[in-house]
């Protein structure tokens, strides 16, 4: 009671400030916790409820788009949730929204057939729509923008790790106990989040900021668009892995492609989770998010294309942890640096905002990715529809590449993060040497 107590006074941005490392951040671990059982609740089920329709019987367009209307919804719910977060708090979201993801997941017990699967899907979708902008957007408001490339990177790490054994976990225990006690401990996970955000302070408030008090005022979309295209386009193939990559391995191998196709969904997700931190490392060091994104987009690219062609010639399954940790570190290493460049573009004051385009930004790729490539199988095979895929991605390569050097050239905010940044950081021989 004590400690629910503590946690129950709310976080001042005195206390935030005097944080020397994110570990000393208060409500850092529930949230870590809460986080981590989001995650794992939609991990879980990802790969298990489009298998599920397939077996039942039911169409591969149904498959993808089991994936598609929980995506859809959620990103329909992330629109509205930094208004959420303004009149009721965070943890009254996280804890109603922790509700609507994990309990109605018991439902798919009763049947895979399309009206129960999708409208199951839209509720899910809206709780882990509210939990993914609420936890995204607790990050920067828990510690002081001079720690925010190493916590992000932390969290990516919690929510990697809890990918690598739920994305697999799910498969292979649907595969020896199952589907029903799948959805069952998907509903338990999914509990643990409304447990977890009772630790969660009470967030104060940044006021807003006097961004534009210069006069020089630049569209919010011309700072964000380009991290959350890069964003999208490398999660689309994410839809695409996570949901057909299963019955693609299990066409190549039969007998243990099931087994297999989990290893490597876990391949993926360890390496994101690498990745995701070593993105945040650089910008502590650097001071400047996106330095490494080109590179790891690329990487992404180069993951999809060689899962395409090993799809095309029927190699190895082995083949594909290669490509998988192409692509798993380019995925990773993206989201970090997306969701970093964001909060770096808008003020302080607009930290939801920035965690809900992050969020849409994933999630719209993911269920467009799902959709979209489920709808190209009725009509092409695997490894063109891959093929696809990381065309989609190299795409995004050009333009981060064309904003990167027109950026040189373009006039940005002023009074957001990137002066507040260059006004607080220690000199780089004090950061190494206090590392």
């Amino acid at each position: 009671m004590v400690a629910l107590g503590r946690a129950a006074a709310e976080l001042t941005a005195e206390e935030v400030d005097a944080v020397t490392s994110p570990w000393e951040a208060r409500g850092l671990i529930p949230a870590l916790v809460a986080i981590s059982a989001a995650f794992g609740a939609w991990s879980l089920l990802l790969p298990v409820v489009p298998t599920a329709v397939i077996d039942a019987g039911g169409s591969e367009s149904l498959a993808g788009m089991s994936t598609g209307v929980f995506m859809f919804s959620t990103v329909a719910t992330q629109v509205f949730v930094p208004r959420l977060l303004r009149k009721y708090g965070y943890r009254r979201v996280i804890l109603v929204a922790s509700v609507l993801l994990s309990l109605p997941a018991l439902g798919y017990i009763a049947g895979m057939s399309a009206p129960l699967v999708l409208g199951i899907g839209v509720i899910r979708g809206i709780g882990f729509g509210a939990l993914s902008v609420a936890e995204s957007a607790t990050i920067a408001q828990l510690v002081p923008w001079r720690l925010l490339g190493r916590t992000t990177g932390i969290f990516g790490v919690a929510v990697g790790a809890v990918q690598m054994a739920a994305l697999p976990a799910g498969l292979g225990l649907a595969g020896i106990v199952g589907y029903g006690p799948v959805y069952v401990l998907a509903a338990v996970i999914g509990a643990v989040g409304m447990a977890a955000c009772l630790w969660i302070p009470a967030i104060q408030q940044p006021e807003a900021e006097g961004e534009h008090g210069s006069g020089l005022q630049v569209p919010v979309w011309r700072l964000v668009a380009v991290p959350m295209l890069a964003l999208t386009f490398v999660t689309t193939a994410y839809g695409a892995v996570t949901t057909f990559l299963p019955a693609g391995v299990r066409e190549l191998d039969p007998a243990s492609g099931a087994v297999f196709a989990g290893v490597l969904l876990a391949v993926v997700n360890f390496a994101a989770m690498l990745a995701r931190y070593f993105a945040g490392a650089m910008l502590d060091r650097r001071g400047v998010p996106g330095t490494v994104m080109i590179p790891f987009q690329i990487s992404a690219a180069l993951g999809i294309l060689a899962t395409a062609a090993v799809l095309y010639t029927e190699a190895s399954v082995w083949w594909l942890v290669p490509a998988s940790l192409l692509y798993g570190a380019g995925f990773g290493a993206v989201q970090n640096e997306s969701l970093t460049q964001l909060f770096y573009r808008l003020p302080h004051s607009k930290a939801s905002e920035a965690s809900a385009m992050w969020n849409i930004a994933f999630d719209a790729g993911t269920g467009l990715g799902s959709t979209i490539y489920g709808l190209m199988l009725a009509g092409m095979s695997m490894a063109p529809m891959f093929g696809i895929a990381g065309a989609v991605i190299a795409v995004g390569v050009v333009v981060t590449v064309a904003d990167r050097v027109l950026g040189r050239h373009r006039v940005s905010e002023v009074n957001n993060l990137s002066v507040r940044l260059r006004s607080v950081q220690a000199p780089r021989f004090y950061r190494r040497g206090g590392r």
